[in-house]
Protein backbone atom coordinates (compact mmCIF):
# COMPACT_ATOMS: atom_id res chain seq x y z
CA UNK A 1 0.00 0.00 0.00
CA UNK A 2 1.21 3.53 -0.50
CA UNK A 3 1.38 4.74 2.35
CA UNK A 4 4.58 7.39 2.12
CA UNK A 5 4.96 10.52 0.66
CA UNK A 6 8.10 12.23 -0.74
CA UNK A 7 7.69 15.96 -0.98
CA UNK A 8 10.28 18.41 -3.03
CA UNK A 9 10.85 21.97 -1.15
CA UNK A 10 11.73 24.42 -3.12
CA UNK A 11 8.63 25.85 -5.43
CA UNK A 12 6.33 22.59 -3.92
CA UNK A 13 6.23 23.06 0.31
CA UNK A 14 7.19 26.20 -0.21
CA UNK A 15 6.27 28.59 -3.14
CA UNK A 16 9.05 31.11 -4.48
CA UNK A 17 9.95 33.52 -7.29
CA UNK A 18 12.61 31.04 -8.33
CA UNK A 19 14.75 34.02 -10.27
CA UNK A 20 14.34 36.92 -7.11
CA UNK A 21 15.01 33.64 -4.55
CA UNK A 22 18.68 33.29 -6.50
CA UNK A 23 19.27 37.13 -7.06
CA UNK A 24 18.93 37.74 -3.21
CA UNK A 25 20.52 34.71 -2.02
CA UNK A 26 23.75 35.37 -4.26
CA UNK A 27 23.68 39.00 -3.35
CA UNK A 28 23.70 38.28 0.65
CA UNK A 29 26.17 35.77 0.35
CA UNK A 30 28.52 38.12 -1.72
CA UNK A 31 28.41 40.23 0.78
CA UNK A 32 29.03 38.17 3.34
CA UNK A 33 32.29 36.86 1.76
CA UNK A 34 33.22 40.04 0.01
CA UNK A 35 36.19 40.46 2.85
CA UNK A 36 38.07 37.46 1.21
CA UNK A 37 36.82 36.84 -2.29
CA UNK A 38 35.03 39.04 -4.92
CA UNK A 39 31.06 38.13 -5.09
CA UNK A 40 31.24 37.38 -8.89
CA UNK A 41 33.87 35.14 -8.51
CA UNK A 42 32.29 33.50 -5.26
CA UNK A 43 29.16 33.13 -7.53
CA UNK A 44 30.72 31.46 -10.02
CA UNK A 45 32.60 29.27 -7.87
CA UNK A 46 29.64 28.45 -5.88
CA UNK A 47 27.49 27.43 -9.43
CA UNK A 48 30.54 25.28 -11.07
CA UNK A 49 30.86 23.61 -7.63
CA UNK A 50 27.21 23.10 -7.34
CA UNK A 51 27.43 21.77 -10.81
CA UNK A 52 30.03 19.33 -10.14
CA UNK A 53 27.85 18.29 -7.28
CA UNK A 54 24.92 17.13 -9.10
CA UNK A 55 27.10 15.40 -11.77
CA UNK A 56 29.30 13.21 -10.11
CA UNK A 57 27.51 9.97 -9.00
CA UNK A 58 30.01 8.02 -7.14
CA UNK A 59 28.75 7.78 -3.87
CA UNK A 60 30.87 10.23 -2.59
CA UNK A 61 28.88 12.71 -0.25
CA UNK A 62 27.59 15.80 -1.63
CA UNK A 63 28.86 18.30 1.02
CA UNK A 64 33.14 16.74 0.21
CA UNK A 65 32.29 17.04 -3.93
CA UNK A 66 31.50 20.56 -3.53
CA UNK A 67 34.03 21.39 -0.56
CA UNK A 68 36.58 19.83 -2.99
CA UNK A 69 35.83 21.12 -6.47
CA UNK A 70 35.29 24.81 -4.55
CA UNK A 71 38.65 24.82 -3.25
CA UNK A 72 40.50 23.95 -6.38
CA UNK A 73 38.87 27.18 -7.85
CA UNK A 74 40.30 29.23 -4.59
CA UNK A 75 43.36 30.82 -4.06
CA UNK A 76 43.24 30.26 0.05
CA UNK A 77 42.22 27.64 1.83
CA UNK A 78 38.60 26.17 1.69
CA UNK A 79 38.78 25.71 5.92
CA UNK A 80 38.66 29.22 5.92
CA UNK A 81 35.73 29.54 3.94
CA UNK A 82 33.10 26.28 5.78
CA UNK A 83 32.74 27.93 8.56
CA UNK A 84 31.96 31.30 6.84
CA UNK A 85 28.98 29.08 5.07
CA UNK A 86 27.24 28.10 7.95
CA UNK A 87 27.50 31.56 9.80
CA UNK A 88 25.83 33.00 6.75
CA UNK A 89 22.58 30.22 7.20
CA UNK A 90 22.35 31.36 10.88
CA UNK A 91 22.27 34.75 10.34
CA UNK A 92 21.58 36.53 6.58
CA UNK A 93 20.09 33.93 4.97
CA UNK A 94 16.91 34.44 6.60
CA UNK A 95 16.67 37.47 4.29
CA UNK A 96 16.38 35.31 1.42
CA UNK A 97 12.71 34.50 2.55
CA UNK A 98 11.50 37.78 1.41
CA UNK A 99 11.51 35.85 -2.06
CA UNK A 100 9.04 33.33 -0.96
CA UNK A 101 5.47 32.95 0.42
CA UNK A 102 3.36 30.22 2.20
CA UNK A 103 0.95 28.02 0.48
CA UNK A 104 -2.35 27.25 2.56
CA UNK A 105 -3.56 24.45 0.62
CA UNK A 106 0.15 22.43 1.13
CA UNK A 107 -0.81 23.38 4.95
CA UNK A 108 -3.77 21.84 4.85
CA UNK A 109 -2.81 19.13 2.58
CA UNK A 110 -0.21 17.75 4.66
CA UNK A 111 -1.98 18.21 8.01
CA UNK A 112 -4.72 15.79 6.10
CA UNK A 113 -1.77 13.24 4.72
CA UNK A 114 -0.68 13.21 8.51
CA UNK A 115 -4.10 12.71 10.58
CA UNK A 116 -5.04 10.17 7.64
CA UNK A 117 -1.87 7.86 8.76
CA UNK A 118 0.48 8.75 5.69
CA UNK A 119 4.49 8.60 6.35
CA UNK A 120 5.65 12.32 5.23
CA UNK A 121 9.22 12.81 4.05
CA UNK A 122 10.85 15.80 2.53
CA UNK A 123 12.95 14.73 -0.74
CA UNK A 124 14.54 18.15 -1.38
CA UNK A 125 17.34 18.61 -3.91
CA UNK A 126 19.99 17.76 -1.22
CA UNK A 127 22.16 20.99 -2.45
CA UNK A 128 21.86 23.82 0.41
CA UNK A 129 23.58 22.11 4.07
CA UNK A 130 20.60 20.84 6.79
CA UNK A 131 20.28 24.41 8.26
CA UNK A 132 19.19 25.86 5.39
CA UNK A 133 16.13 23.09 4.33
CA UNK A 134 15.91 24.08 8.00
CA UNK A 135 15.37 27.58 7.55
CA UNK A 136 13.34 27.04 4.16
CA UNK A 137 11.13 24.59 6.14
CA UNK A 138 10.18 27.52 8.48
CA UNK A 139 9.62 29.73 5.81
CA UNK A 140 7.23 28.04 4.75
CA UNK A 141 5.08 27.91 7.75
CA UNK A 142 6.14 23.94 8.81
CA UNK A 143 8.54 22.62 11.49
CA UNK A 144 11.58 20.45 10.64
CA UNK A 145 10.06 17.81 13.08
CA UNK A 146 7.19 17.45 10.39
CA UNK A 147 8.95 15.31 8.38
CA UNK A 148 10.26 12.09 9.26
CA UNK A 149 13.39 12.30 7.23
CA UNK A 150 14.88 15.33 5.52
CA UNK A 151 17.63 14.71 2.04
CA UNK A 152 20.55 16.76 2.75
CA UNK A 153 24.31 18.68 1.34
CA UNK A 154 25.75 16.95 4.41
CA UNK A 155 24.19 13.31 4.27
CA UNK A 156 22.98 12.84 0.84
CA UNK A 157 25.95 11.35 -1.93
CA UNK A 158 23.22 12.10 -4.73
CA UNK A 159 20.87 14.62 -6.58
CA UNK A 160 18.12 14.57 -8.43
CA UNK A 161 17.21 13.29 -11.01
CA UNK A 162 19.32 10.94 -10.49
CA UNK A 163 17.54 7.31 -9.66
CA UNK A 164 20.54 6.41 -6.81
CA UNK A 165 19.16 9.61 -5.20
CA UNK A 166 15.79 7.94 -4.96
CA UNK A 167 16.99 4.77 -4.19
CA UNK A 168 19.31 6.37 -1.59
CA UNK A 169 15.91 7.95 0.23
CA UNK A 170 14.07 5.30 -0.06
CA UNK A 171 16.87 3.02 2.12
CA UNK A 172 16.91 5.70 4.59
CA UNK A 173 12.82 5.47 5.41
CA UNK A 174 12.95 1.78 4.75
CA UNK A 175 10.10 2.20 2.01
CA UNK A 176 10.13 0.56 -1.63
CA UNK A 177 8.93 2.74 -4.74
CA UNK A 178 5.65 1.12 -4.22
CA UNK A 179 4.89 2.73 -1.37
CA UNK A 180 5.49 5.87 -1.96
CA UNK A 181 4.15 9.28 -3.83
CA UNK A 182 6.65 12.10 -5.28
CA UNK A 183 4.91 15.35 -4.91
CA UNK A 184 7.05 17.95 -7.28
CA UNK A 185 7.15 21.02 -9.63
CA UNK A 186 10.00 19.86 -11.35
CA UNK A 187 10.00 17.70 -14.80
CA UNK A 188 13.42 16.36 -15.05
CA UNK A 189 14.15 15.88 -11.50
CA UNK A 190 11.07 14.85 -9.88
CA UNK A 191 9.16 12.77 -12.70
CA UNK A 192 12.51 10.56 -12.82
CA UNK A 193 11.27 8.96 -10.06
CA UNK A 194 8.27 7.33 -11.68
CA UNK A 195 10.72 5.31 -13.79
CA UNK A 196 11.19 3.28 -10.33
CA UNK A 197 7.81 2.43 -9.65
CA UNK A 198 7.03 5.79 -7.47
CA UNK A 199 3.61 7.51 -8.23
CA UNK A 200 4.23 11.00 -8.89
CA UNK A 201 2.45 13.92 -8.39
CA UNK A 202 2.92 17.11 -10.38
CA UNK A 203 2.31 20.72 -8.91
CA UNK A 204 1.88 22.74 -11.90
CA UNK A 205 2.04 26.53 -9.72
CA UNK A 206 5.59 26.92 -10.20
CA UNK A 207 6.04 24.08 -13.17
CA UNK A 208 9.62 24.03 -14.36
CA UNK A 209 10.40 21.54 -17.78
CA UNK A 210 13.96 22.90 -18.31
CA UNK A 211 14.23 20.65 -20.85
CA UNK A 212 10.65 20.86 -22.51
CA UNK A 213 10.49 17.24 -21.82
CA UNK A 214 7.17 15.40 -22.42
CA UNK A 215 5.04 15.30 -19.42
CA UNK A 216 4.76 11.39 -18.02
CA UNK A 217 3.39 11.87 -14.75
CA UNK A 218 0.18 9.89 -12.75
CA UNK A 219 -1.38 12.98 -11.59
CA UNK A 220 -0.90 16.68 -11.90
CA UNK A 221 -2.66 19.77 -10.46
CA UNK A 222 -2.50 23.21 -8.55
CA UNK A 223 -2.37 23.41 -4.94
CA UNK A 224 -6.34 23.16 -4.54
CA UNK A 225 -5.92 19.58 -6.23
CA UNK A 226 -3.21 18.18 -4.74
CA UNK A 227 -5.43 19.48 -1.71
CA UNK A 228 -8.88 18.04 -3.01
CA UNK A 229 -6.86 14.59 -4.03
CA UNK A 230 -5.74 14.46 -1.08
CA UNK A 231 -8.96 14.32 0.63
CA UNK A 232 -10.29 11.71 -1.26
CA UNK A 233 -7.41 9.35 -0.38
CA UNK A 234 -8.06 6.75 1.95
CA UNK A 235 -6.73 6.48 5.38
CA UNK A 236 -3.83 4.02 6.42
CA UNK A 237 -5.23 1.61 8.56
Amino acid sequence: MRDTFLFDLDRTVLPMEIDEFMKLYFYYIGNHFKEIIEPNELVKNILESTEKMVRINNGQKNEEIFMEHFDSLLDGNVEEYKPMFYEFYNSTFDKVKASTHKSKYMRKSIDILKEKGYRIVLATNPLFPMVANHHRIRWAGFEPSEFEYISSFEDNSYCKPHLEYYNEVLGYINKTAEECYMVGNDVFDDLSSKKLGIKTYLITNHLLNKHNQEIDTDYEGTYYDFYKFVQKLDEIK
